[in-house]
């Protein structure tokens, strides 16, 4: 299990949950102009493949590093299944829970870190981490807790970008992460 952590590892997680709830406020705006809006359409993808679990009235999905919500929100549309949604920011948590009202939806939101989730074994049938997973301590760490708390035959989504091969879209996106995200990250969130 996930629960040992080096004195990095705990310094890296006290710098992100720190750095989320320092733009809280701010982070749907700055994740939708980074993504240059495409998240959403994104999100509404990983809602798809999940549909026939999210159709099962018995199924429960856990959305980790959650934020604002986006994801369980997306997931919880039209769905019999209880969507839940988990942070270890709670700036981020209250944000969610207060767009989530607005909504008339109902997702609980649980305070919990990615590497140490507070669930059982074999607790979903599905998880989804959007987004997330690159600001885990230990990202292998994340995904064997993952796979800890999904039902055998579980399905599990993360949602994260990448950078693509053909050569041409990969010069672009190297000089979009590389130089322009970091600025233009930097002067949204004052960070």
């Amino acid at each position: 299990m996930a629960n040992e952590r080096t004195a990095n590892e705990i310094e890296h997680a006290r710098w992100v949950r720190e750095m989320f709830g320092n733009i809280a406020t701010r982070y749907d705006f700055i994740n939708r102009v980074l993504a240059i809006n495409i998240d959403q359409s994104w999100r509404r993808k990983v809602a798809k493949m999940l549909a026939p679990i999210l159709a099962m009235p018995n199924a429960v999905v856990l959305d980790i590093a959650c934020g604002t919500g986006d994801l369980s929100l997306e997931l919880h549309k039209g769905a019999k299944a209880k969507v839940i949604g988990t942070d270890f920011c709670r700036p981020m948590l209250e944000l969610a829970k207060v767009k989530t009202a607005k909504q008339n939806a109902q997702i609980p939101y649980i305070e919990g870190d990615g590497l140490a989730l507070p669930f059982a074994d074999n607790t979903f049938n599905a998880v989804t981490v959007s987004f997330g997973l690159r600001n885990f301590a230990s990202w292998e760490d994340g995904l064997m807790e993952m796979s800890r708390i999904l039902k055998p035959g579980g399905q599990l989504i993360v949602l994260e970008f990448g950078s693509p091969n053909i050569p041409v879209f990969k010069q672009t996106y190297d000089f979009y992460f590389d130089n322009v995200l970091p600025k233009l990250g930097g002067m949204l969130s004052g960070n």
